[in-house]
């Protein structure tokens, strides 16, 4: 019988034969954590006697989720990272490096067909790469930094097929979001999210990210896509020598269900209050008040995100509390260089520095009690961006941007003219 994705890459990891359902021993990769997890994760192992971690090569450490630190209760807590990883030897990217997964990424520290886990339930953004990666507790990644091992339940896949292309002023977002609401934030509890398709092919890298990183919204244990030659050229960009294999699942694999999706009759959409799978057309809430916009995060502050929101603002100016937050360093200096900063601020929004922002609700814009907020971000469950009061409206770049220059939430489809002109292209062009 044939294997899936997850299948094989979990063969691999723990040298033998596997399918869904088996309870394997794995090698893991690489491993992550972030400072709203790596305090529990250092205090469990002091717990468990660890002095030496088992490969400081292999682990990181990120300050992202709270940086710069907003009280003197959180700066404690970057302290015991910045001293545990130099006592470790461990890599640490500190305040303004960006967002943990997006520094996993173009950092370099993914491949195709490996096993990564992170103190972060967004981990499985890796899988567009082609690599198993999945979110664990804090104890559990304690256990991983002392002996570089965890058991897992070969999960059960689930193949979402979108044939056929994207029409304009649609994005990857938005199909995150339609399969999402079809399925429901259950629907795919512990299972291997795994896209395929014509329209999948011809996603971008950055686009496939988005895709995978919107798993566990639906109960995902992972999001797969099979990597291809732009994966290898996005790699290569990153510096990883091509010494990985390009797994897919086979013909005869067995999936535990499946979705068929035309690409063409995907529709600009938006998350409603206050569940990811309360998906509507935006055309059936357009004209709804928008007091701040939020643009950003390990979902959408990539640059070909903040790209489709320079092509939309550029020469207007915002009617909304406009917070922009680009996902890393290298995404910021790309921003400055190709003038995006400066479309951002004539146009009256606030771009802060490389991290989640406001996205977990701890500073940099949290709403006040009854604000209506356009994110592109991936959860807006109440409390989610620190006042349980505010509505929140998870949406693609082009729908939050244009929220931002007009106040309200509008179909990106009447802005056709500043809709995506490929990836890649300037919003000068």
């Amino acid at each position: 019988m044939g294997k899936t994705l997850a299948e094989k890459i979990l063969s691999l990891a723990s040298n033998s034969d596997v399918y869904k359902g088996d309870i394997v021993v794995v090698e893991v990769d690489f491993a992550m954590a972030q400072d709203g997890t790596a305090p529990l994760t250092i205090e469990a192992l002091e717990r468990m006697g660890v002095e030496k971690v088992w490969n400081p090569e292999k682990i990181v450490l990120v300050i992202d989720h709270n940086a710069p630190s907003p009280n003197e209760g959180v700066s404690r807590i970057h302290k015991l990272m910045r001293e545990w990883a130099v006592s470790q030897g461990v890599t640490l990217y500190d305040v303004g490096e960006g967002v943990c997964h997006q520094l996993m990424v173009e950092r370099g520290h993914v491949k195709p067909g490996s096993v990564v886990l992170g103190a972060d339930s967004h981990t499985c953004t890796y899988g567009a790469l082609g690599a198993l990666a999945t979110g664990i507790g804090s104890t559990e990644m304690a256990a991983v930094f002392a002996c570089g091992q965890l058991w897992l339940r070969v999960p059960e896949s689930l193949l979402i097929s979108v044939d056929g292309k994207l029409p304009k002023s649609v994005y990857a977002k938005d199909l995150a979001l339609t399969v999402i609401g079809k399925i429901g934030a259950d629907g795919a509890t512990y299972m291997a999210v795994e896209y395929t398709g014509e329209a999948i092919s011809e996603l971008s890298v950055e686009g496939r990210l988005t895709l995978c990183n919107m798993a566990v919204e639906m109960g995902g244990k992972t999001g797969l896509i099979a990597p291809d030659e732009k994966v290898v050229a996005f790699l290569n960009e990153c510096g990883v020598p091509q010494n990985y294999p390009l797994l897919k699942s086979d013909e005869d694999a067995e999936f535990s269900a499946k979705l068929e999706l035309d690409a063409s009759d995907v529709v600009p959409v938006v998350a409603c209050p206050h569940s990811v799978d309360n998906v509507k057309p935006v055309s059936d809430v357009a004209g709804v008040p928008v007091d701040q916009v939020f643009i950003g995060t390990c979902t959408n502050g990539r640059i070909e995100d903040l790209r489709v929101a320079g092509r939309v603002m550029k020469g207007r100016k915002v009617r909304a509390r406009t917070i922009i937050v680009p996902a890393s360093r290298n995404v910021y200096l790309k921003a400055l260089r190709e003038g995006l900063i400066e479309i951002f601020t004539e146009a009256g929004a606030t771009v802060c520095n490389p991290g989640c922002g406001p996205c977990v609700g701890t500073h940099q814009g949290i709403p006040s009690p009854g604000d209506v907020v356009v994110s592109t971000a991936n959860r807006n469950f109440k409390g989610r961006m620190g006042c349980d009061e505010a509505e929140i409206y998870l949406a693609s770049p082009h729908t939050a941007a244009l929220a931002a220059v007009t106040g309200e939430i509008r179909d990106p489809r009447e802005d056709a003219s500043r809709s995506k002109v490929g990836f890649g292209s300037s919003p000068t062009t």
